[in-house]
């Protein structure tokens, strides 16, 4: 019986530990639900931080994914945040797995877990009305820059570059 107990009590510390550890990777994406946007631009507050709205059902995203993937690869100094903005919510596995697919493994990975995505929308900015892709690049001084639809790598990696010269 002890054993049991201890193997039970094992398998539980373990299961928190792994859990604890799991944070925002993109094989493991967290639930982005009413105040996560808040949480996540505070946590990033500070630090030149690109975040990169997406989702399954958007075909543009998903031929944009593995370009997002190759910058990351190229790119040490990137930090990027993904989120799967679909108005349904998405299978976190399959988020997961279309991310790892890109080259997107290491990357921070949220996804819409709210039915009411309009509430979450406007959360990120009253004026956006859900289109795919969407880009949002916060300087370390907290200014935004907006890049609706596929992205302009080239604009993002010049605005990686500035930023890295503005830390100096």
């Amino acid at each position: 019986m002890r054993r049991v107990a201890f193997a039970a009590a094992l398998a539980l510390a373990l299961g928190i530990g792994v859990a604890a550890l799991g944070g925002a990777q993109a094989s493991n994406p967290q639930p982005f639900e009413r105040g996560s946007w808040a949480k996540i631009v505070a946590d990033h507050a500070g630090r030149p931080t690109i975040y990169h709205f997406w989702g399954l059902t958007c075909g543009p995203c998903l031929v944009e994914l593995p370009q997002w993937g190759e910058l990351l690869a190229r790119r040490r100094d990137v930090r990027l945040v993904l989120v799967a903005a679909d108005p349904v919510p998405q299978p976190p596995e399959q988020v997961g797995a279309t991310l790892d697919r890109a080259g997107l493994a290491r990357a921070e990975s949220w996804s819409f877990t709210d039915r009411f995505y309009e509430k979450l929308r406007f959360e990120i900015d009253p004026r956006w009305a859900g289109e795919l892709p969407r880009t949002v690049m916060i300087a370390a001084d907290g200014t935004a820059t907006v890049l609706p639809g596929v992205a302009d790598l080239g604009k993002v990696r010049a605005w990686l570059d500035a930023q890295a010269t503005a830390s100096r």
